[in-house]
């Protein structure tokens, strides 16, 4: 479980996080709901490392996290797919899958699992092809697959459907769903588009003003009113 304790980040003399407390179950998707300026991209760098929290505890499977190097949280098992995806453009598909097993021993980190590949057969299909010659969705999928190559035991995405045409966005909805079936990952999901988290969260968090100002089960979305706080 992921477990955030009164959380809080400044910048530029702006209080970003303002004590947010929250948990991520594994075998769950997480679905956190905000409009854009409300502090979720940095939350979610906090969780990474790459910024440092001025005050909380961010704890991982019973284990404080907060002062760990980002490096550390990836080798605890804690994988990030950013905005923007940050995909190698001059890398093959397939090298930069292998990216993904840097944290296992070099015996173990020369071929790509083939669960990627069952997961989004289109990245086997154009594995030798430059991760800059691919399509937005299809870096999308890259990134996701990079991440997962490290067998995290916690996913973070950060607006997965940013800029993906429809049809991709269900497949990555297929995929995101069947992890979470597995019940051996917790899913911290970032979005924007409301159909796509109301689809998905088992558990739902919508952020305002650097705070959680509602929580439910995802079931409950629509019967809350989320729609209307997140939608612009």
């Amino acid at each position: 479980m992921l477990k955030i304790d009164t959380l809080h980040q400044y910048y530029g003399g702006s209080h970003i996080l303002r004590g947010l407390s929250f948990e991520a179950k594994v075998g769950e998707v997480t679905c956190l709901l905000g409009r854009n300026g409300v502090g979720k991209t940095t939350l979610l760098r906090c969780l990474m490392g790459l910024v440092a929290a001025r005050d909380g505890s961010i704890e991982w499977e019973g284990k404080p996290i907060t002062r760990l190097k980002p490096q550390q949280r990836v080798h605890a098992g804690i994988a990030y797919v950013p905005q923007g995806r940050e995909i190698f453009p001059r890398l093959t598909v397939e090298e930069n899958l292998l990216l993904g097993l840097s944290r296992f021993p070099a015996r173990e980190a020369r071929e790509v699992p083939p669960f990627i590949y069952e997961l989004f057969p289109v990245l086997e299909q154009m594995k030798q092809r430059r991760g800059g010659d691919l399509s937005g969705g299809q870096q999308q999928q890259l990134a996701i697959g990079r991440a997962l190559a490290s067998r995290p035991r916690l996913l973070i995405l950060d607006e997965p459907t940013e800029g993906i045409q429809p049809s991709v966005i269900k497949e990555i909805g297929a995929v995101i769903r069947r992890l979470a079936e597995r019940g051996d990952m917790a899913i911290l999901l970032v979005e924007q588009f409301y159909d796509f988290a109301e689809e998905l969260a088992d558990q739902y968090l919508v952020m305002a003003r650097g705070e959680i100002i509602q929580r439910g089960r995802g079931e409950n979305m629509q019967a809350e009113g989320v729609r209307g706080l997140v939608t612009i």
